[in-house]
């Protein structure tokens, strides 16, 4: 629908418009109401202001000003809803939001000036707005608790759950947040959004807490427009969509702004009294089809376009202030010309903002990181006698060395007792410590308060993790397969990893993710339990993905990503060896090789591993093997067959796949001249690519081979043993480059 209909339709019918007696600006707008005459002069003008940045968005576009053009038109009834809120509650937009962000803008004490300029600079891609700064166009602020959301799928329903739950958990365990103690987390999305999988998992998370009676302040808000893009929603799917056990249902008529207000306050204060969460569906129209390239006759007939202008809920509050003798048409008319008058010439200032001038600029938020911070932060204790009680009088430093699954386990210990916003969740961590025990006695000592059982839903695991690391909790979910994390991956890569992105650092997603992962768990369980497939993460910006597969670096690596969550807010991966779990010798059965003794918090040097530092081991001068994961034992054991032929060879442990640890294993790789990588992973996508393009790009000029798995799944039984790379083939290989 183009934009000067619209406009036209509007200021033809205000004209119209016949007034009514006068009413007293302090009293309902209307009978039967409670919105002031006050309180809907204030949020008309906040709803003019969203349609004319609308209309201003397209104009830039036809300026080649302007880079965005999905708008508001049609939907500001949801600055009712923003008016039943209270400013410190957060807040999770739809990208059709913006009436609610201007209203929450003025609630906190800004001019109107001040949001306008905000969503103007965000079309206009300038590098001094205030959230994304020219990364993107979106809704947010941290002044206003007002969460940046890219999302166009509702993917930011799980985080929206997290939220919630965060402000409940925090305030139970006594630890701050960002939130008030009594906030409500709201969320707003689409009729259309409604059917995708992260949606369905935010919903069925809330209602499963809800059901089992934890407290969950959520309000989802639907603005159901009846259509997404082109395809129509069926009349009733929403309602029908929405009742579920526990969730509070409430609708309204989002183009009425007294009705919509009306029932926005009774569902705020639903889930404010009760703690649980509600659903308010609103009615809403879209005018001026999805974006500026749109053509909505395309799809829609003349019929239903006319009848979406008649519900125009700038209109139709336009009437219940004429109609209440609190405005006249001549009045609104004039006041709408200046506005869009004032509206048009701050978008044209706005495009002489400066905009992201290099790679560099683009870049600076992606992922910073205090190194020297963290060095400092990785090693905290807690006191000597909160460590007596954790561990029950039994320090693991005095215990015999540890296999890897162990030292995990004290670690996750020790952070527990010097971290009380640290929780450790996820499928079945509780009561049976995981699938492989690694958890286990956790709950036990720390109570399910801090460790406890999630739903079997990788979205939800991660959505609790998202909604806690942007409250100020410090969360460590656990994804039990490797193979699972791929079912909510775009929880990491379109979620967590984009947040600091799009916010300039404003707001992080701090969080550790555990992650089970590789194969050669001797053939059991088929592909959904030995996954060996890592690109899709190393691809992720800004993410740290830790692999570390000896207990003593188990331990430090862990630390180091903790810190590096707490101090930078850095979203770290930490995968764990299931074959080296439990792993006790490295050449023969007995030897103990594959164990270590336990380094308590406090010894920096044996407690910290600087992100992006590798581990080498030996010292030969003929052969840098280049490993990771699993493929540091095998490659240590077919390193002391070669050195047994005369070869002197070298194993380098890489321990961290993002970023990689280019220094040392430039410095190992001039050492020999000779490179063999060894990847677990697939031969195409594996991590052995990234490291030949850095060392080609590097300008090393010796010698490179790599030795990978099969381009394969991982099949059930000894057939594994087909597709895994082997020590055979690494010492072939070897051989090979050697000469």
């Amino acid at each position: 629908m183009a934009r000067d209909t619209v406009e036209t339709h509007f200021t033809q019918a205000v004209a119209m418009l016949e007034p009514g007696p006068a009413r007293d600006p302090g009293r309902p707008v209307r009978d039967g109401v409670a919105l002031t005459g006050e309180q809907c002069r204030t949020l008309f003008h906040r709803q003019l202001d969203s349609r004319l940045l609308d209309l201003a968005a397209r104009w830039l576009r036809a300026q080649d000003e302007g880079y965005y053009t999905i708008g508001s038109a049609g939907h500001e009834g949801n600055a009712a809803v923003a008016a039943a809120l209270r400013p410190g509650d957060p807040a999770l937009l739809h990208y059709r939001s913006g009436a609610f962000y201007l209203t929450r803008s003025e609630q906190a004490g800004r001019l109107p000036e001040q949001g306008i300029r905000d969503v103007l600079m965000g079309l206009t891609a300038a590098a001094d707005e205030p959230i994304a700064g020219g990364r993107h166009k979106v809704f947010g602020h941290p002044e206003l608790a007002v969460i940046p959301q890219t999302s166009t799928i509702a993917s930011h329903l799980p985080r929206a759950v997290g939220v919630a739950f965060a402000i409940e958990r925090a305030r139970a365990l006594g630890v701050r947040t960002a939130w008030p103690q009594d906030a409500i987390a709201v969320c707003s999305f689409g009729d259309a959004s409604i059917n995708h999988a992260s949606a369905l998992s935010g919903f069925n998370t809330a209602s499963y807490a809800t059901y089992q009676g934890q407290a969950l302040p959520l309000l989802f808000v639907c603005e159901d427009n009846g259509i997404g893009i082109s395809v129509r929603t069926p009349k009733g799917w929403v309602e029908a969509a929405a009742r579920r056990p526990g969730i509070e249902y409430f609708s309204a008529d989002g183009c009425d702004l007294a009705q919509a207000y009306d029932v926005a306050v009774r569902a705020a204060e639903h889930v404010r009294e009760h703690r649980s969460p509600a659903f308010l569906h609103l009615s809403t129209v879209r005018l001026m089809g999805h974006a500026g390239s749109d053509v909505e006759s395309a799809y829609r007939t003349q019929r239903e376009i006319k009848a979406d202008l008649a519900r125009d809920p700038l209109l139709r509050t336009a009437a219940l202030l004429v109609e209440a003798g609190l405005e006249s048409p001549e009045g609104l008319l004039t006041t709408y010309e200046s506005a869009r008058e004032h509206v048009l010439r701050m978008a044209m200032e706005t495009t002489r903002s400066p905009r992201l001038g290099s790679a560099r600029e683009v870049m600076e938020p992606i992922a910073p990181r205090d190194a020297e911070l963290i060095a400092r932060i990785s090693p905290v204790a807690a006191t000597a006698e909160a460590r007596e009680k954790a561990f029950a009088g039994s320090l693991p430093e005095n215990d015999q060395p540890l296999t890897l699954c162990q030292a995990i386990n004290r670690t996750l210990a020790d952070a527990l007792t010097v971290y009380p916003e640290l929780t450790v969740f996820g499928e079945d961590v509780a009561k049976k410590g995981g699938v492989y025990g690694v958890t286990r006695g956790l709950q036990k000592r720390f109570g399910s308060g801090r460790v406890f059982d999630t739903l079997l839903d990788e979205q939800a695991v991660l959505g609790l993790a998202l909604g806690a690391g942007v409250s100020g909790m410090l969360p460590v979910p656990e994804i039990q397969y490797l193979a699972y994390l791929h079912n909510a991956l775009d929880q990491i890569r379109g979620e967590a990893a984009t947040l600091s992105f799009f916010s300039r650092g404003s707001y992080t997603n701090p969080m550790v993710v555990r992650v089970a992962g590789y194969a050669y768990q001797k053939g059991f369980g088929g592909h959904f339990h030995n996954d060996n497939a890592v690109a899709a993460l190393r691809d992720i910006p800004g993410l740290v993905i830790a692999s570390p597969s000896r207990p003593d670096d188990a331990s430090a690596m862990l630390r180091t990503c903790l810190a590096a969550a707490r101090t930078s807010g850095s979203v770290c991966v930490y995968l764990e060896p299931i074959a080296l779990y439990h792993t006790r010798d490295l050449f023969e059965e007995g030897d103990g090789g594959w164990l270590a003794p336990y380094a308590p918090p406090g010894r920096w040097a044996e407690t910290h591993v600087p992100i992006g530092r590798a581990r080498s081991y030996g010292d030969g001068r003929d052969l840098t093997i280049v490993t990771f994961g699993n493929g540091v034992r095998i490659s240590l054991r077919a390193a002391v067959r070669l050195t047994q032929e005369g070869y002197g060879c070298r194993v380098l442990d890489l321990r961290w796949l993002a970023p990689l640890p280019m220094e040392d294993l430039l410095r190992a790789a001039e050492l020999t001249g000779k490179v063999l990588v060894a990847d677990e992973t697939r031969h195409s996508g594996g991590v052995s690519e990234g490291v030949v393009a850095e060392l080609l790009d590097a300008g090393f000029t010796g010698s490179i081979a790599r030795v990978t798995s099969s381009d394969s799944f991982v099949p059930l039984g000894r057939a594994a043993d087909h597709v895994l790379l082997s020590e055979e083939e690494i010492e072939q290989a070897a051989r090979k480059l050697l000469g």
